[in-house]
């Protein structure tokens, strides 16, 4: 059995308290790792990408060199789990370079702490925040949502660009919100498809122009940073697993409605139960040979009537069983 240790302060409790499961995640954060070695150009990305993360703390960079992270072989996931427990990271940047992978990135995401996928990929033509004049002051802020362009039908018909559509989705899009401000509109990612293997990731200012009008014209400006992603490996997570981390949690149960049913042709179909209806003693206005008193009086007529007309009866049938005995 494992043992549970309790929090012994309210720092600690709180912190676990975060970190617990919620019907309603948080952003997720990022985790960005160097390896055993790193290239100038692998540090400018990654830390480019630690800038366009940063904004609201949902990033997280160690410059420590980690040589005993291998994310694709089996046992080298063991420390990446540790991290992402640690640091409460859901999704992680790790880049290494080498003779037979020069610039190399992998991307990955993780569900319960553990490695959930990866994919892999080079880093070619790359340009950072800095060339393009801006640097840090354009790096989205806290609050702010970007725009996603994948063109190229590559990414709804290639197994690996449709995974790196998802991956690249996840990282960059924020926390997920019903309502958004126009003004918190102010980037735009735009990931084209070159090749199978190649994608060009870009990333663009937006800027509001004067028309003539009352609707402004819209500018992309490239503010960096741009490179190009070049497809290398990945790994999908097997069907047991992706079911399990799909899974969503109902927030208000539907409550059940009585004598209501479905039709795929009608809609919507009710069953309504009228009570018995006592027509007599209804509220209506009526005629004034129908008032109450004038049948209550020919009622009583009636029946006096009718015992008169029996008693006529009984007197005639007695008289003539008389006349027949005497006579």
């Amino acid at each position: 059995m494992l043992k549970v240790v309790k929090p012994k302060t309210n720092h600690a409790r709180r912190i676990l308290e975060k970190r617990a499961p919620k019907l309603v995640e948080n952003a997720k954060k990022i985790l960005i790792l160097h390896g055993t070695k790193t290239s100038n150009v692998l540090n400018s990305v990654l830390t480019d990408i630690f800038h366009l993360k940063r904004a609201g703390g949902n990033a997280i960079k160690y410059t420590k060199k980690n040589g005993d992270i291998r994310p694709f072989e089996s046992g080298g996931e063991t420390a990446l789990d540790f991290l992402s427990q640690k640091t409460d990271c859901s999704l992680f940047v790790f880049g290494s370079h080498s003779k037979k992978r020069p610039n190399n990135l992998v991307l990955g995401r993780m569900y319960d702490h553990h490695v959930y996928d990866l994919i892999e990929v080079g880093i070619e033509n790359f340009s950072s925040m800095e060339l393009f004049g801006y640097g840090k002051k354009l790096a989205p802020q806290v609050g702010s949502k970007p725009l996603f362009a994948f063109i190229g039908e590559g990414f709804e018909t290639k197994e690996h660009l449709k995974h790196l559509k998802e991956v690249l989705l996840d990282m960059f899009r924020g926390e997920v919100v019903e309502k958004i401000n126009l003004t918190g509109l102010d980037s735009v990612f735009v990931c084209t498809a070159l090749d199978d293997n190649k994608v060009r990731f870009m990333h663009c200012g937006i800027r509001l122009k004067k028309s003539g009008t009352i609707v402004p014209r819209i500018e992309l400006v490239e503010i960096g940073p741009s490179m190009d992603l070049v497809h290398r490996r990945h790994r999908l997570p097997n069907d047991d697993l992706r079911k399990e981390a799909m899974k969503s949690a109902i927030l208000k149960p539907n409550k059940k409605v009585k004598n209501v049913s479905g039709d795929l042709l009608a809609g919507k179909v009710g069953k309504i139960y009228v009570p018995k209806q006592e027509v007599g003693d209804m509220a209506l206005a009526k005629m004034k040979g129908l008032k109450r008193e004038r049948r209550v009086a020919a009622a009583a007529l009636s029946a006096s009537k009718n015992k008169a007309h029996k008693e006529n009866e009984n007197t005639n049938l007695a008289i003539s069983n008389k006349k027949q005995r005497t006579g």
